[in-house]
């Protein structure tokens, strides 16, 4: 049972990586689109994509917390005393990146709203490069087993946290273009989906390129992980490199529809790698998935509730995501008889 509590709480974090992580991405993009009248079109495409959906997207984080806390108390109470920072600076990012974003679209007085604008795209590059570091600090065998806390400094700040960090933030980034490009094509926006098919060739490039130099990294300050990667997980990254460059090559043809599959395919893969590559510890090398898990009516219940959500709440998130897709849910800050109108 202590596996399948594993590949749930997996499922989980691919989960918000691929629709959380879009957010976040279209933040970044958000913060370099430029001034006020420079990034006045961009910022209404990303206004657009994630306006219906960016709260139902936090979700996906909740379940991880509760599935980690529930089904392996002991490796949550040490990831928490040890990232009690990261955590922290998290949690305020999401909190303000939120009510900024709400706010932005209320207030009146531009000034106001280019503060909000600045506190939303901020935190949108911060919180995802924390929960990077994050998950470096992890899978570097910097989270002591037992419950107790690791180094609170260096726990986060090395130099597998610093990739994991930058990695994340690339991989959202390059995730957000393609489907910010996509958005874009919905909305008949030719410049905006040259615009951002640009952004989203240079994110592919750039993330490649942090991942290759990474490998450096992982073989000094993550050896397990290291040689995970290059064993067990190595069909998973070679999946995740054919990806991204089937993205860029769907992405040159104007085939974007595609091109958004491949980005999730590419992002999806990089993070079973990760898995693969650290199994079967939950920290490594301290604490095994079996020897820190829940006892099984615990694992038992999780198990059922997951069930229950995957039928009756999972359809749900179809049905929004599907009537986004289509149009038909108003936009952030638009009232419903504006938002019905056509779109020019």
């Amino acid at each position: 049972m202590s596996t399948v509590a594993a590949v749930i709480l997996f499922i989980a974090i691919i989960g918000y990586s691929i629709f959380g992580g879009a957010d976040f991405g279209a933040g970044f993009w958000d913060l370099t689109a430029g001034g006020t009248d420079r990034g006045q079109r961009p910022r209404e495409v990303i206004d657009h994509s994630i306006g219906p959906v960016w709260e139902a997207n936090h979700v996906w984080l909740i379940f991880v917390f509760v599935v980690l806390w529930t089904c392996f108390p002991e490796a949550y109470a040490s990831i928490m005393l040890t990232m009690f920072v990261p955590l922290s600076i998290a949690a305020l990012g999401v909190l303000l990146r939120g009510s900024s974003f709400a706010f932005r679209h209320a207030v009146l007085n531009t000034r106001d709203r280019r503060a909000f604008g600045a506190v939303f795209a901020a935190s949108s590059v911060l919180v995802p490069y924390c929960f990077g570091a994050i998950a470096g600090g992890i899978a570097s065998g910097r989270v002591p087993d037992g419950g107790v806390a690791g180094d609170p400094v260096d726990g986060w700040v090395n130099p597998t946290s610093v990739l994991g960090g930058v990695l994340a933030v690339c991989a959202v980034a390059f995730l957000s273009a393609t489907y910010l490009v996509f958005d874009a094509q919905r909305m008949s926006n030719d410049a905006m989906v040259e615009y951002f098919r640009r952004r989203a060739i240079g994110a592919a490039i750039v993330t490649g390129t942090v991942g290759l130099v990474g490998v450096a990294v992982l073989s000094s300050d993550a050896e397990y992980l290291f040689d995970g990667l290059t064993s067990r997980g190595l069909v998973f990254v070679v999946v995740s490199a054919l990806c991204g460059l089937a993205t860029l090559w769907l992405l040159t043809r104007s085939q974007h529809r595609g091109a958004r599959l491949m980005a999730i395919g590419a992002v999806t893969s990089v993070i079973v790698a990760w898995g693969v590559a650290q199994w079967d510890y939950l920290l490594p090398e301290t604490l095994t998935v079996e020897a820190g898990a829940a006892t099984s009516s615990t694992i038992w219940a999780v198990v059922i509730v997951t069930v229950l959500a995957v039928v009756f709440i999972f359809p749900a998130f179809g049905l929004l995501y599907t009537l986004d897709q289509r149009g038909l849910l108003p936009e952030e800050g638009v009232d419903e008889a504006e938002a019905a109108s056509p779109r020019g």
